[in-house]
């Protein structure tokens, strides 16, 4: 089924119910207010919600209306945690030649991961509001999943069983304040703005056979002011797993219901894919012509992310946001 959360003036939006072809809603308050009660107890809600899904997909929605993307919410408005992982170890492995040093073998074995700020989380459709282009504004197009509780020291395969929801992302990164935030030796804060997702989160059930191995086996459309800038395949070069990024931010703490994890920006090493964010492009420059030629995100500049079925049917609708000066938000 496809979840997303209308805006209606609170914190944590309205739960509503989408159609699998994202025409209709409908308000799923009867039942749970918010996703994140619904994430609380799954297995008691869930059905309930089920119900109503297929009920809409039959044109048998009860007081169901027109769906719109720019009405909608993160799907988690703000969550418990928000942490991301860098499932693509060839993004890591050009973000270090770019600058001559060398990858640690440690890299391919254990996953990176920081932890995102939560509180503020942006809809599909809201600006990107940023307080001066010199910070080096970029898009990172990623996928995301949402689990019910884990436990410590959860196995693969138990964290595998805890993933309920799967999102797009907009990991938007501030790339000229990144060097300077790092080399304190205490991670991103400062440098990872507020984070978007797609308008609706669908069960993994919604991506058919491109759900495997826990992996999402689908390209990530990527348009920059309205020109296709890459399009990687989601499966391909994801050296961990989403079960495997769970189980790692389990190995020392309980995970509660409605954390979101996230891939990495998406990477292939066939460079005719395009890549999803302009920091790697830069590094393939510089790699091949000692210096990046392709600048960072302007105000009023518009990213769009997206990805289609095998028929090209949009699965979890578009992120498509204009980047905007903080005076003017």
């Amino acid at each position: 089924m496809k979840l997303a959360t209308l805006k209606d003036g609170s914190r944590d939006g309205l739960l509503i119910v989408v159609s699998r072809d994202l025409a209709t809603a409908q308000v799923a308050d009867g039942i749970a207010p918010t996703l994140q009660r619904v994430l609380d107890d799954w297995d008691f809600y869930a059905p309930q919600l089920q119900e109503v899904y297929e009920a809409l997909n039959h044109g048998r929605g009860r007081h169901s209306f027109a769906f719109d993307p720019r009405e909608c919410m993160a799907p988690l408005p703000r969550a418990y945690q928000w942490a991301d992982g860098s499932a693509y170890v060839n993004h890591v492995e050009l973000v270090r030649k770019a600058r001559g040093a060398e990858m640690p073998p440690e890299f391919w074995t254990d996953p990176l991961m920081y932890q995102g700020g939560s509180d503020d989380l942006l809809g599909p459709c809201d600006d990107v509001v940023c307080a001066s282009e010199d910070f080096g504004i970029d898009f990172e197009a990623e996928v995301a999943v949402v689990t019910s509780d884990v436990p410590m020291g959860a196995s693969r395969e138990r964290a595998l069983a805890s993933i309920r929801l799967l999102m797009l992302v907009n990991d938007v990164s501030l790339r000229n304040l990144i060097p300077a935030e790092l080399a304190k030796g205490f991670g991103f804060f400062q440098s990872k703005p507020a984070t978007a997702f797609s308008p609706v989160a669908v069960t993994p059930d919604e991506l058919g056979d491109a759900w495997r191995d826990a992996k999402v086996h689908r390209p990530l459309m990527v348009q920059w002011n309205g020109k296709k800038f890459g399009a990687p395949d989601c499966g391909t070069d994801m050296v961990f797993d989403f079960a495997q990024l769970v189980a790692h931010i389990a190995r020392t703490r309980n995970v509660g219901a409605g954390t979101i994890v996230g891939s990495g920006t998406i990477s292939n090493v066939d460079r005719s894919k395009g890549s999803a964010c302009i920091a790697e492009r830069r590094m393939l420059e510089t790699i091949e012509h000692g210096a990046p030629q392709t600048g960072f995100m302007k105000f009023h500049d518009t990213v769009r992310i997206e990805m289609t079925d095998a028929e090209g049917r949009s699965i979890f609708g578009a992120i498509d946001q204009e980047v905007v000066p903080l005076a003017t938000a």
